[in-house]
């Protein structure tokens, strides 16, 4: 007990004992000599760590703000007033002029400062320029006619002129809505109603004259009684010929007997195997056109001075020459029926003629001159095509024109018939080929892949492949039935005149070109067979005699060649029939 009261004595003592006021440092007050006790004592002890005391943080004191000079007042410009005479008014006292200017200065909403003449024309500009953006603001909210005589009839019956010197459309128009918003900002809207109802009476007047004139008048060209029995008898004669090719086709199908590759192998040996077997000059000028006769007897040909011949075949002599055109030939095409043929002419004119030379029909009616023409397979009706941009077919008999067919862009240049006479395919230089139903009426097919005028046109035997020449040196075979491009043959280095199926199966193809060539190409696969070289100018025409085995081509040499087929073996010979 006694220990512990020695120690709780020794630590009272020695803690420390501080007086801090806030001028002074902190003193200790303990004293530096230790008494005999406490020396006996402190080496038993552990005496605790002395925390230097901190310091306070002396507050600083708020800042005091100062008060800010008021701002100096400007006094206001006055306007002097001035005397009657020009001379300023003295004022009648200093106390009253003091008096005034302390009064003005106090009340400054009653100040008039002056504006000077720059700032007065800025205003007047800033409010022009406000006033016309409203004003097209508005202008632009109307609705004003598109057509020009609408605005024309609109402005009429504004009392405005109905055009001013060289405006035009659309200034024009432009003025109408302007009127219109100047109009409806000053409040005239009543003049404005009325003239939209006049309007609105006058549309439905024309609308109700629009309809009964609809009601009179179809929207397709009406055409004759004859062109209707035309196409009515068209359609039976197409009926008769589809059918019997698809008997023919079924049995060549059915029957095992018939070998179809064999056969297709056979004629395309005969193909292969022709040569030139004769040359003769046609004419003085180059040669425009060629056709044999249905039986293979006879050849026509045309050329540019006009003068169509007829020669014998095969020894090529010349039986007649048809001369009535005043213009150079273009084409000569023979009756599929008769011995009657037709030349076309650039002095847009068609005639028809027999076999001994004598004119028999002239047709005449197409706006400039002719290209390519072509009987229908009846030999009934007669196709031209113009450059005119229509093709027009004419009654054979009575050389009545039944039809006159539009459709392309530019102009007509090539025509052909199906075989069975319901279709017709006309091609243009505006790089279309067009099928069109003879029944009907309709083009049914626009056939696009040329990028160049298409100069001939050619429909197979077979009733479904289609066959067009063109500018672009290519040959495209078309199939009517998927109705689209089957093959592109790069036939020739220049352009294609004439492109020819063989007439009885279609079993090749004949292409004539400006670079001095005809090539034979298998109605297969479309692979060529035969090169026909021999001509020394461009070759413009070529034909087919019906059983293949001959073909004539006429060339700007004046020439006509013949190419016919090598002698084959009876025994390898086979009906193609």
């Amino acid at each position: 007990m006694d220990v512990d009261k020695e120690s709780s004595v020794s630590v009272s003592v020695a803690e420390p004992s501080v007086a801090i006021t806030d001028d002074q440092a902190p003193v200790s007050t303990i004293d530096p000599t230790p008494s005999p006790a406490m020396q006996l004592i402190i080496p038993s002890l552990v005496p605790p760590p002395i925390v230097p005391p901190i310091a306070p943080i002396p507050s600083v004191p708020a800042p005091i703000l100062l008060p800010l000079a008021p701002l100096p007042v400007r006094p206001p410009v006055l306007r002097p007033p001035l005397s009657q005479n020009g001379e300023m008014r003295a004022s009648d006292s200093d106390s009253d002029c003091d008096d005034s200017s302390h009064a003005h200065a106090a009340s400054g909403s009653a100040v008039e400062y002056e504006i000077s003449e720059e700032s007065r024309q800025f205003r007047e500009r800033q409010e022009k320029a406000k006033q016309e953006l409203l004003m097209k603001r508005r202008a632009s909210a109307l609705a004003v006619p598109t057509n020009d005589m609408a605005v024309r009839t609109r402005l009429r019956r504004l009392g405005e002129p109905i055009t001013l010197f060289g405006e035009r459309e659309m200034e024009r128009r432009d003025r109408l809505r302007m009127i219109m918003a100047k109009l409806d900002a000053e409040g005239q809207l009543e003049k404005l109603m009325k003239a939209h109802e006049e309007e609105e009476a006058v549309a439905s007047v024309a609308t109700e004259e629009v309809e009964e004139e609809t009601l009179q008048y179809p929207f397709y060209t009406e055409g004759s009684k004859s062109l209707l029995d035309v196409r009515v008898e068209i359609a039976k004669y197409s009926i008769m010929r589809a059918a019997s090719r698809l008997s023919r086709a079924r049995r060549k199908r059915d029957d095992p007997d018939e070998d179809l590759d064999a056969e297709i192998d056979w004629v395309l040996k005969g193909a292969g195997s022709l040569v030139l077997d004769c040359s003769e000059i046609g004419d003085d000028r180059p040669l425009s056109g060629c056709s044999f006769s249905h039986d293979g007897k006879l050849l026509a040909t045309c050329a540019l001075s006009g003068v169509a011949k007829i020669w014998s075949m095969p020894q090529v002599n010349k039986v007649s020459a048809l001369k009535g055109h005043t213009e150079r030939a273009t084409d000569v095409a023979f009756s599929p029926v008769l011995n009657h043929l037709a030349t076309a002419s650039a002095d847009c004119t068609a005639r028809l003629w027999n076999a001994e030379g004598s004119l028999l029909k002239t047709f005449e009616g197409h706006l400039d001159r002719l290209a390519r023409i072509a009987f229908h397979p009846s030999g009934k009706y007669l196709a031209t095509a113009s450059f005119d941009k229509t093709w027009r077919l004419w009654d054979v008999e009575t050389g009545e024109e039944l039809l006159l067919q539009e459709g392309h862009r530019r102009s007509v240049y090539g025509i052909s018939f199906h075989q069975d006479g319901s279709l017709a395919a006309s091609c243009g230089l505006d790089a279309l080929a067009r099928v069109w139903d003879l029944r009907s009426g309709r083009s049914i097919l626009a056939l696009e892949g040329h990028v160049k005028p298409v100069l001939g046109v050619s429909f197979s035997p077979n009733g479904y492949h289609l066959a067009t020449g063109a500018e672009d040196n290519a040959c495209r075979i078309w199939d009517l039935r998927k109705k689209k491009s089957l093959y592109v043959i790069p036939a020739h280095s220049n352009l294609i005149s004439q492109v020819k199926f063989e007439p009885q199966e279609g079993y090749f193809l004949v292409t004539a070109s400006y670079d001095m060539t005809a090539k034979v190409w298998s109605g297969r696969d479309f692979k060529p067979i035969k090169t026909l070289s021999g001509h020394e100018a461009k070759v413009t025409s070529l034909d087919i005699t019906e059983d293949g085995r001959c073909i004539g081509t006429v060339s700007h040499d004046r020439t006509i060649k013949l190419w016919s087929a090598a002698e084959i073996e009876k025994d390898k010979a086979m009906d193609i029939d």
